[in-house]
């Protein structure tokens, strides 16, 4: 019988992957067990329970820059955090320790290295962190997304898997025709997709709604999720405007159509939105959050925009470029074809399956 832990989130684009490799070794392991140790505090702790798996939290936190007294009960905080895995790990005893990102990845690997259980990383993004730079050097194997990631980590245990993505994302074969009806709009009208992540993203919110106008004109639909915070002021904006055009919702259910009505995609670049892209060959327009941890987000973006496999613009320029990137793409069939050719390179839809067999191999070593 396997036993695996899986440590890590903080994000959805740490929790989804790490849900998504339990849901594999569990479908070649019914008998297996697993176990999650995240953050007090964070998303993980409510969502990977959804998912129908165990999770220990510790009280490990990130240094606060906004309050510094908060950070007088940090190191507090992290001995006990140390202290806590060791004594899950001692008492559950499992076969390999998966890493996925996140606060509480970090104490739960190191203390795993410590005991001499085996260990995994599994690496979303094309910037590593600290952490999974210095666990690297111990780990049997590091499974990444990106190219290049030689600069990281030991070449000698890097794996070029992709990151788990959705199945459905790419299982459902809708038409571009069928999914634009899905959104009732016109079949045969060239569409923009605009995903800003969850919350939305404020700065591309407020460049969609000034260029409204200049789209409809050039004879382009729209597909708008813009978040809860931005959802009224946009609704406004659509309906001044009296078009059947844009469709547009705080929060978009069904992603699949969503993609499969896009001839363009702009998005922030999370690995996970990102890997998306990818795996369906979409082209697309990134606009990296330019406050994630490390800047990881510019850095994933960059990866694409290096292989003329995506258009990059910088939050801070998405007023004065983001309008002329859309309309040129849009005008240039010729160059959305290489583009989505080029993407094709970073599409890793078996990543959930590859990831698992080397946690096997690593097991059976």
């Amino acid at each position: 019988m396997k036993k695996v832990v899986i440590s890590g989130g903080g994000t959805g684009g740490h929790i989804f992957p790490a849900v998504a490799i339990a849901n594999e070794i569990k479908r070649r392991y019914p008998d297996a067990k697993i176990k999650f140790v995240g953050a007090l505090g964070k998303m993980e702790m409510e969502k990977v329970p959804k998912a129908g798996y165990e999770i220990l939290g510790l009280p490990i936190a990130g240094f606060n820059r906004s309050n510094y007294l908060a950070n007088l009960s940090l190191p507090f905080k992290v001995i006990k955090s140390f202290l806590k895995a060791r004594s899950f790990l001692k008492h559950f005893k499992p076969d390999i320790v998966v890493g996925v990102g996140g606060f509480a990845s970090g104490p739960t690997l190191a203390m795993a290295q410590s005991l001499g259980i085996k260990t995994l990383i599994q690496e979303q993004n094309s910037f590593a962190g600290f952490t999974n730079k210095y666990l690297s050097k111990k780990v049997g194997a590091i499974c990444v997304a990106y190219p290049g990631m030689e600069k990281f980590f030991p070449s000698e245990k890097i794996i070029f898997t992709g990151n788990p993505v959705r199945s459905d994302i790419y299982e459902k074969n809708h038409s571009k025709e069928d999914a634009r009806v899905f959104f009732e709009l016109d079949p045969n009208r060239k569409t923009l997709l605009v995903i800003g992540g969850s919350l939305g993203a404020r700065s591309i919110n407020i460049a969609i709604k000034s260029m409204l106008n200049s789209l409809i004109s050039n004879d382009i639909q729209l597909i708008w999720q813009t978040g809860k915070n931005f959802i009224d002021e946009a609704e406004n904006a659509v309906y001044s405007l009296q078009t059947n055009r844009v469709f547009v919702s705080e929060f978009i259910y069904t992603m699949p159509e969503a993609y499969a009505a896009a001839d363009l995609v702009v998005s922030r670049a999370g690995a996970l939105s990102v890997s998306e892209i990818a795996v369906l060959n979409k082209v697309s327009i990134l606009v990296p959050y330019p406050f994630a941890a490390e800047d990881h987000q510019t850095q994933n973006a960059k990866n694409l925009a290096d292989s003329q496999a995506a258009i990059l613009v910088k939050d801070e320029h998405v007023n004065s470029e983001l309008e002329s990137k859309i309309l040129e793409l849009f005008s240039n069939q010729k160059l959305r074809g290489e583009m989505s050719q080029n993407v094709n390179f970073f599409s890793k839809p078996n990543a959930t399956k590859d990831i698992v067999n080397e946690i096997e191999k690593l097991i059976k070593k």
